[in-house]
């Protein structure tokens, strides 16, 4: 299933109202409830059940012990008849069953249906079982799990301002699992998973650096065996996590006679059992500072925990776990309303993370997840028991997006140093003289790696629908084929072998004349973007692709374009501030350098010394000398010196780091975007 589709998400809010305070009401086919969906007007929903009914109903599908789920003909029973009821609720909104079935023709397109819940009582209702009635996509079977048209579910508590959420942060995980009393937790299954996720995104490193891999490591991922309730909120107290992934038994707990789930973690001095209920987990989780203002919360957590998200009793105020979570202001919390195989357990970590790691969208996430328990776990209603409370603003996708984006970065960017370190292009002395035979195989396979990926990315449909971000995507494919290029000159340069050094020179000019492809196609899809005009005309200008002398020809088949380019990047910089400013003047330097190549007799090597050092200068004051657009611009005049020197541009480029601040030794870490 495609996680990003070409059509935005469909959403579709359900809301259940009653008059009365949210807790102490419970269930009856007496009571009407408000519905409201969509633009048409509210309508009076009856739910089936009586209270005492359904929480016999819903013991019935609590497995039994030692008992196989595939020959539980009595629960299996229980799970059609209770989706078929609340199908039939659902049939009683007349407006859903319009949203739903205008999407059945929107093939690939999924909806989401956001149900709100203000009443503790309708939150026990396990609405993830819905049986689609007629009039619904494939009516007969599960709702959220047929393919006709996709639907996903999450719930959402009734706020009266927006929850803020900001998906696009830089990831870091706290992974935390208690083994109180000696109950074992699948910790080990968990770990292998989020450790697969977040492998893509730690660096490589050479044979017999196992510690330092492990350190690596340790800057994503956090991980509190046996953990306690303070040394949680120690760990969220002092560092920013994104994600909270929590592995513990859920346990009963009561409070003046009145019976809630809660997470079974250690406590503070031994390992005796601490049954936390949600309120407490969630001050926990989100550190408040002096004044009592929020300074870091999780925007994800995942409750591997039995009954999670289980309301239980209704009779004083507070909600399961995941509903007390959500209520505190974590956007969003994935739990389990019943009891979970510890292997669904397991898969449900390794999807969650995999997925939303790389950077696709939680609903679509969710909806694949429920088909992955369906066929996994045979037989259990697994896929039912996962509960998803969510807040999604109207800017969400595009804050996805933009996640997606910087996680394809900074993948690219650890395949990229790998490359780097083995052919020595991180370091500022001379090329490697002797660089080992058995390096070019693993250059190959981090090459096809970074190609591979920047397919994918650029046959997003999201880039073939947008000038932009297909300007975006091809120019980065450019920018990562000259990097390619430049690597495998400098195994030919390393290596004595003539024969590979004969190849890897060929396998060098492919990747430039590649690097000029996507360049050009970049400036077809957005021909007033002056980056990608600048960089198509410096890979033209540089000695693995144009010869000696070519500099005459080159100025009368693109003098224009070097012309145009000035022009706009001037007009650009006119009404730009801090780093947009900084990289117009990156741009107006290397456009001087080119200039001794496409300027024809109005531009000489004279005017060019006079820019040079001027917008170097200006953009080092700008932002300083750490920040990565001036490090980025070092890396590409360095390039000029190292890899492509000519004699027409003799000494501006090293005049242009001397503007720029650059020091001997520096190493290279901005990642492919000049």
């Amino acid at each position: 299933m495609n996680a990003t589709p070409d059509k935005a998400i469909q959403k579709v809010k359900l809301e259940f109202l009653r008059p009365g305070p949210p807790h102490n009401q419970l269930l009856s086919p007496l009571t009407p409830y408000i519905a409201l969906c969509g633009e048409d007007g509210p309508v009076t929903v009856q739910m089936p059940f009586e209270h005492r009914q359904l929480l016999m109903r819903l013991r019935r599908l609590r497995y039994e012990s030692g008992k196989d789920p595939g020959r539980d003909e009595q629960r299996q029973a229980e799970v059609r008849d209770m989706g078929e009821a609340i199908g039939r609720v659902f049939g009683q909104v007349p407006a859903l069953l319009s949203e739903l079935g205008n999407a059945v023709g929107d093939s690939g397109r999924l909806v989401h249906l956001s149900l709100s819940l203000s009443a503790f009582e309708l939150g026990l209702i396990p609405f993830e079982f819905a049986i689609g009635m007629d009039g619904f996509p494939s009516s007969g079977s599960p709702l959220f799990l047929q393919t006709r048209t996709p639907i996903t579910i999450t719930r959402q508590i009734r706020r009266g301002s927006p929850l803020p959420i900001q998906w696009n942060r830089p990831v870091r995980i706290l992974f935390a699992f208690a083994e109180p009393d000696n109950l074992k937790v699948p910790a080990q299954a968990h770990l292998n998973a989020l450790r697969m996720a977040i492998e893509p995104w730690v660096k490589l490193r050479n044979r017999g650096m196992a510690r330092e891999r492990v350190e690596d490591v340790k800057k994503i991922l956090t991980v509190l065996p046996n953990a306690s309730l303070k040394q949680i909120r120690d760990a969220c107290s002092t560092t920013e996590y994104t994600h909270v992934h929590i592995l513990a038994h859920g346990a009963p707990l009561e409070n003046s006679g009145d019976k809630r789930y809660g997470v079974a973690l250690c406590g503070d001095l031994n390992s005796q059992q601490d049954v936390v209920d949600g309120e407490r987990l969630a001050i926990a989780l989100t550190a408040r500072d002096a004044s009592g203002k929020m300074k870091f919360c999780p925007t994800m957590v995942s409750l591997a925990t039995c009954d999670s998200g289980n309301i239980e009793s209704v009779l004083t105020p507070g909600g399961s776990i995941a509903h007390e979570l959500h209520a505190a202001g974590i956007p969003w919390v994935i739990a389990s309303q019943f009891p979970l195989w510890m292997r669904a357990s397991a898969i449900a970590a390794e999807m969650l993370y995999s997925r939303l790691l790389n950077g696709a969208d939680p609903r679509w996430v969710i909806y694949e997840l429920r088909q992955r328990l369906r066929t996994d776990s045979a037989g259990t209603h697994d896929w039912a028991s996962i509960v998803a409370y969510a807040t999604v603003p109207s800017d969400f996708e595009q804050q996805v997006a933009a996640f997606r984006d910087r996680q394809m970065r900074a993948k690219l960017d650890i395949l990229f140093d790998r490359v780097d370190e083995l052919v020595g292009a991180n370091e500022e002395s001379e090329i490697k003289t002797s660089i080992p035979a058995d390096c070019g195989e693993e250059i190959e396979l981090r090459c096809r790696s970074i190609r591979a990926e920047l397919k994918a990315w650029r046959e997003q449909p999201e880039a073939t629908a947008s000038a932009k971000i297909k300007a975006e995507r091809f120019g980065m494919s450019a920018a990562s084929e000259k990097r390619i290029g430049i690597a495998y000159a400098l195994l030919a340069s390393g290596q004595s072998a003539s024969e590979n050094s004969e190849k890897n020179h060929e396998q060098s000019r492919k990747a430039y004349e590649a690097s000029r492809e996507f360049y050009r196609e970049a400036l077809e899809a957005e021909p007033h973007n002056y980056w990608v005009i600048t960089q198509y005309l410096s890979i033209e200008a540089t000695p693995v692709l144009a010869d000696a002398g070519d500099f005459k020809e080159l100025s009368k088949k693109y003098g224009l374009w070097w012309a145009a380019a000035r022009q706009i990047t001037h007009w650009q910089l006119r009404q730009s501030t801090g780093e947009s400013r900084a990289w117009a003047l990156a741009t107006l330097a290397e456009l001087a350098l080119l200039g001794v190549a496409y300027g024809g007799s109005g531009f000489g090597y004279k005017q060019a010394r006079e820019e040079i050092p001027r917008h170097c200068a200006e953009m080092r004051a700008l932002v300083g000398a750490d920040a990565f657009p001036l490090l980025s611009t070092q890396r590409q005049f360095r390039r000029y010196i190292k890899h492509w020197p000519r004699e027409e541009w003799r000494e501006l480029p090293q005049m242009a780091l001397e503007a720029l601040g650059d020091k001997s030794g520096r190493k290279d870490k901005a990642g492919p975007t000049q």
